[in-house]
């Protein structure tokens, strides 16, 4: 298949022919990649070879519903879309049917929904990804899936920040309190004898 086609499909599936893509539909597409990785931060590129149309399909959705954006983009096309953005890193490894996604809402994100989506189907295989303007091998997958989410993020920074305020109200409690037990022990004896 050449470079810039498409499938089309009747309606009885039983013809499928190849319609180029016009130059305005490459440069639209070009245009919106480039878009969503000069915001993203962090893209996984993955071989979806062997997959069927539904598998594809509920990797869209999962990938929808968390916040990632997930498309087939011819490699030529797409090494031209990241050009420039910090995922240029990944052009060299841009090689066979490829998937690319990008997490817009936290650094994550993408990476957990193909790690999960890779789980249930083998022939889903992840090929490269990218974070911050590096390349990572596709060993990191599960690194990267691990990164905390935006509220997750939050959430441990205000733990940090709330422990030496805790500690110190605690060490100006503390001599109170220690007096209280002491004159509470000095009564306890009194009364005891």
């Amino acid at each position: 298949m050449r470079e810039g086609t498409r499938i089309v499909c009747n309606a009885t599936y039983q013809e499928v022919t190849t319609v180029p893509m016009r130059l305005e539909d490459k440069q639209a597409l070009v245009a919106e990649v480039n878009a969503v990785a000069a915001k993203a931060y962090s893209a996984v590129a993955a071989e979806y070879r062997g997959l069927t149309v539904e598998q594809v399909t509920s990797l869209r959705v999962k990938a929808r519903k968390n916040g990632v954006w997930l498309k087939v983009v011819k490699n030529t096309l797409a090494k031209k879309a990241i050009a420039g953005t910090e995922f240029e890193c990944l052009k060299e490894a841009l090689k066979g049917p490829l998937v690319l996604a990008f997490s817009k809402e936290d650094p994550g994100a993408a990476a957990r929904v193909v790690k999960d989506f890779a789980k249930d189907n083998e022939l889903f295989v992840i090929r490269a990804l990218a974070l911050g303007g590096k390349l990572l091998p596709a060993t990191d997958l599960e690194r990267l899936a691990k990164l905390p989410t935006r509220e997750q993020a939050l959430a441990m920074l205000m733990g940090v920040m709330q422990a030496p305020l805790t500690k110190l109200v605690r060490t100006l409690a503390e001599p109170h309190a220690k007096l209280v037990r002491t004159v509470a022990a000095v009564r306890d004896q009194k009364q005891a004898a």
